[in-house]
């Protein structure tokens, strides 16, 4: 009697590292994508990445339909392709500045923020790719680009408030607390006689009012900032001073912030500070 052998194809693994700092690596026999925010939809990413595949594909089926000898046309294309865009590719670590540099001089885009990227989205070229493929209509892709420039503004301007309310209800009273301890230590040591000029706690206690100086001045700095956004009709104009204005002060702001948290005692803190976060699990 024949006993049936059944016969599994072989499929060869990958058996480099990854590149971990590509959002799209290449790993010997497969393309890896970086997974985007929990926030968005794969939808984004997965329409604009088979749009631009299906143009280029479009393109290579226009040159080789009317081949007469495929298998040498094939190469040539292939080659013609690799030379003509082969700068893209990078191996090293694209987050070092040198990557930086080096993109620069091969000509590549470096769009940091949502406000350089999301205009691109309705530049002619763009629009024009779309819409040759029936993805979107112009309209429906400058409703969207309005969406998300809007929500872009509107997470920016809840984040900043949000930040404005902790300092003001959390932190302030802390640093106000914490130097009431300091003051008041320092009245008890002097009460018994001596000098303190140098002690730690005068040392803190300047400390902690030049701080505390700097965290009203960034804190008032952060809400001229946010009563600056009203009145701003045009959505780019507006997203860019959100960016270069709103949250730059905020950034500025969380630096006073972070450096109170490791001169303020555990006993006045509000809130756990990194190292018992991380070890508290």
């Amino acid at each position: 009697m024949e006993i049936g052998v059944t016969v599994l194809p072989h499929f060869p693994r990958d058996t480099t590292d990854r590149n971990r700092t590509s959002p799209i690596a290449f790993t010997g026999n497969k393309f890896e994508f970086r997974m985007l925010g929990s926030a968005f939809s794969i939808a984004g990413p997965n329409i604009a990445l088979n749009t631009a595949i299906a143009e280029v594909l479009r393109g290579f089926a226009d040159e080789l339909e009317g081949s007469k000898d495929f298998t040498t046309d094939l190469a040539s294309l292939v080659r013609r392709t690799f030379a003509e865009h082969g700068r893209i590719v990078f191996n090293g670590n694209n987050y070092s500045g040198e990557w930086v540099a080096e993109a620069e001089t091969r000509g590549l885009s470096n769009l940091r923020t949502a406000v350089d990227a999301l205009p691109l989205f309705v530049s002619p070229k763009v629009v024009e790719l779309y819409t040759r493929h029936g993805v979107f209509t112009e309209q429906e892709m400058h409703s969207r680009y309005e969406i998300r420039m809007e929500a872009y503004c509107k997470t920016i301007h809840i984040e900043a408030l949000s930040m404005i309310e902790i300092v003001k209800s959390s932190i302030v009273p802390a640093c106000v607390d914490y130097q009431r301890d300091l003051a008041g230590l320092l009245v008890q040591k002097k009460s018994l006689g001596g000098t303190y000029a140098d002690s730690l706690e005068v040392h803190l206690l300047g400390r902690m009012s030049r701080l505390s100086a700097s965290l009203l001045e960034r804190l008032a700095s952060l809400e001229d900032a946010v009563a600056g956004t009203s009145g701003r009709a045009d959505i780019l104009d507006r997203a860019v001073f959100y960016r270069d204005r709103v949250f730059a002060s905020m950034g500025d702001l969380r630096t006073v912030v972070d450096e109170l948290e490791t001169l303020v005692s555990r006993k006045r803190w509000p809130f756990p500070v990194y190292g018992e976060i991380f070890y508290s699990v």
